[in-house]
């Protein structure tokens, strides 16, 4: 019962304010359904404030410390990363080429898909938490680690090597970054941005009717299922968030590490999936402009830093406990005698 009257609750909110991507709100359903999910189980009630909780603050921060990056002053990379596009592309800026032949003047059906794909980062890793947290705790823990210390070390990043975007660098010229400003007035201009392509050059040739500059695309594809609270919240999200922390692409990173974080946890058939999760991604943002290809390459590897890291971490742990089994008991309530007997054997020999 306590199920459905949660279900009927958020189906109820989605439907009259749209969808949850705020974090804050996308979390309190999460731990609402856990709560509910949990009614009857006596401590595990308990559990949900003890283990989200500090998982939410850390977020949280997260996302207050974004303008780390202004505090210390850096200043903002505009050029290099379209030069080491268009080093690794013979010439070719991979965000222009896409547009010019992809781009409609009107959303196809696939943009729906990749608009879809992009929200996902909003939502999936926290639908992915819930579920560990309800099968097994300890995997919840390692998600969160991983959840965790990529969020971290990409903002470390993106406080000492702040980076534009191709959106922006389409509306700026070289006078107008001059220095590495992180929000230059033509950052913000609608329309065709500037004459030429700014730093990503011209586009050359358009689809009929399209818009002949590069643009960010992102939300079009909910727009055409008349999602506008979507778009608008999307629209608003991007404008509240640090602009310039586009190294290393978080979402790519993300995207890579939950499908390798549940390539051995899920049934074989779904694997194909974990694997074009990312791919479909990385097209998503160099599509929309949200990023360079060197931010996701740079993500990517970012990702397998941490999950290496957090491999061998578990691993040292894994083997400190099988040489010493009792040290590392678990609390007694939670496991039978037959485990302490065992240990007082061992203390014995």
């Amino acid at each position: 019962m306590a199920i459905a009257i949660w279900a009927t609750v958020v189906v109820y909110r989605t439907v009259t304010d749209g969808f949850a991507f705020n974090r804050e709100l996308l979390l309190l359903y999460i731990c609402t359904g856990l709560a509910a999910a949990s009614i009857g189980q006596g401590r595990r009630m308990l559990y949900i404030i003890r283990d989200w909780l500090p998982f939410a603050l850390i977020l949280v921060a997260y996302d207050l410390s974004r303008g780390a990056a202004d505090l210390i002053g850096r200043p903002t990379m505009w050029h290099w990363q379209a030069d080491a596009d268009r080093w690794m592309f013979f010439g070719t800026m991979p965000t222009v080429w896409l547009q010019e032949r992809l781009k409609l003047p009107q959303p196809p059906w696939w943009e729906i898909v990749i608009s879809s794909v992009y929200m996902s980062f909003f939502i999936l890793p926290y639908v992915v938490a819930g579920v560990l947290w309800l099968r097994d705790r300890e995997e919840w823990k390692a998600f969160v680690r991983l959840f965790v210390g990529l969020s971290l070390l990409a903002l470390i990043v993106y406080a000492v090597l702040p980076a534009a975007p191709p959106w922006a660098a389409a509306r700026c010229s070289a006078a107008d970054v001059e220095g590495g400003p992180a929000y230059p007035r033509c950052m913000f201009r609608r329309g065709s941005g500037e004459p030429g392509g700014g730093l990503l050059g011209a586009m050359q040739t358009t689809q009929d009717g399209a818009n002949p500059w590069v643009e960010r695309i992102v939300a079009r594809g909910w727009g055409k299922l008349n999602l506008h609270s979507a778009s608008a919240l999307i629209d608003q999200g991007q404008a509240s968030v640090n602009l310039v922390a586009a190294i290393p692409s978080l979402h790519a990173a993300l995207t890579a590490a939950v499908a390798a974080f549940l390539w051995h946890r899920v049934n074989r058939k779904w694997r194909p999936l974990l694997a074009a999760y990312p791919l479909i991604m990385a097209f998503t943002l160099v599509y929309t402009a949200e990023h360079y290809v060197v931010d996701i390459l740079l993500g990517w590897a970012l990702a397998a830093v941490v999950l290496l890291a957090l491999n061998q971490l578990s691993r040292r742990k894994l083997a400190r406990e099988e040489a010493a089994p009792c040290e590392s008991a678990p609390v007694r309530e939670e496991i039978d005698d037959d485990y302490y007997e065992s240990c007082a054997v061992v203390e014995k020999m």
